[in-house]
């Protein structure tokens, strides 16, 4: 009797539910609402997962303060979450410094082979895998652009937060492609929102134009700012995300990014289901999207080839 009062006792007991930690740049309340997370809460409903009935996301946010990043992620460690999902360089990074055994998801990275976060793409080792946003060929494709809607094109301005090992290989990468095309490059790292204005003056005293912004966690959480500085002084500007062209950016070349957080879901069902993120490939993305913005080209005065409108995946009217 004694024992089938065990077996009852021990049928009644709930079902772990899973809980996934969501580590951002952003801030708190961006980080529990917008498109990217949107599309990642859509996918974990493909496989099954509804927010609050069988899966629990916690969700921190940095407010684009990237030395906060460690102390969130060492919060999500101690919550015992079972996977991290992280979006930008600073949050995997700062994830992968927390923790060697909890799966870490990366829905937009940079090059994690680069970083020593993934032995190699096919077989990743450790515990990070997902989704890298951009390739070698990206940052020379993005000058190709930029030289084919300004034939005259000489001098090409890159702003970035540069102390983040995503951004110094995606410099090195541009250099690269500038010195093919003939093109100088004038570099300016910004850290503290303060000091926006005097680069911008730095930018058009040396007459570079157009402007490159770099995405990282940083620059996302201040392009509004960054952007109305540009466009004040008719710089013309490409970024890597649609949410740039939403905030003021001329131009964008990147992967859709809520394609990225969508496809991470993927990665957090296998994971729960028992594959280790050391045997799941690391993917690229599929297709990089061109949109241009009429809008902002009208505000700051400038006409946009017609065989460029041609090209591009979108126009913005």
């Amino acid at each position: 009797m004694l024992f089938a009062l065990c077996l009852s006792v021990d049928a009644q007991q709930p079902t772990k539910i899973p809980r996934i930690g969501y580590l951002t740049g952003q801030s708190q309340a961006s980080s529990e609402s917008g498109p990217n997370i949107d599309a990642f809460r859509r996918g974990l409903r493909e496989f099954g997962y509804i927010e609050g009935n069988n899966i629990v996301i916690e969700y921190r946010g940095a407010a684009g303060q990237l030395d906060r990043m460690p102390a969130l992620a060492a919060e999500l460690v101690s919550l015992g979450v079972d996977v991290i999902v992280t979006t930008g360089m600073p949050a995997v990074l700062a994830a992968k410094h927390a923790t060697s055994t909890i799966p870490i998801v990366t829905a937009n990275a940079d090059n994690l082979v680069e970083a020593g976060l993934i032995a190699s793409w096919a077989r990743p080792g450790g515990n990070v895998t997902g989704s890298n946003r951009v390739d070698p060929d990206f940052s020379a494709k993005r000058l190709e652009l930029l030289k084919e809607t300004f034939p005259k094109l000489s001098r090409v301005a890159v702003l970035s937060h540069g102390s983040l090992g995503g951004d110094k290989e995606e410099l090195t990468e541009t250099l690269a492609g500038a010195r093919t095309l003939g093109i100088q490059i004038q570099s300016l790292q910004v850290q503290d929102p303060k000091n926006f204005i005097d680069a911008f003056a730095e930018i058009t005293k040396r007459r570079a134009d157009p402007l490159i912004i770099f995405t990282s966690s940083f620059t996302s959480f201040h392009r509004s700012e960054l952007l109305e500085l540009a466009n004040k002084n008719r710089l013309p500007t490409i970024c890597a995300q649609v949410l740039w062209i939403d905030a003021g950016c001329l131009m964008s070349y990147g992967p859709n990014p809520t394609e990225l957080y969508h496809r991470a879901a993927y990665f957090v069902d296998k994971i729960l289901r028992g594959t280790k993120p050391a045997d799941l490939p690391v993917e690229r993305p599929r297709k990089y999207e061109l949109i241009i913005s009429l809008k902002t080209a009208k505000q700051i005065g400038l006409t946009i080839p017609p065989n460029m409108l041609a090209r591009a995946d979108k126009v913005i009217r």
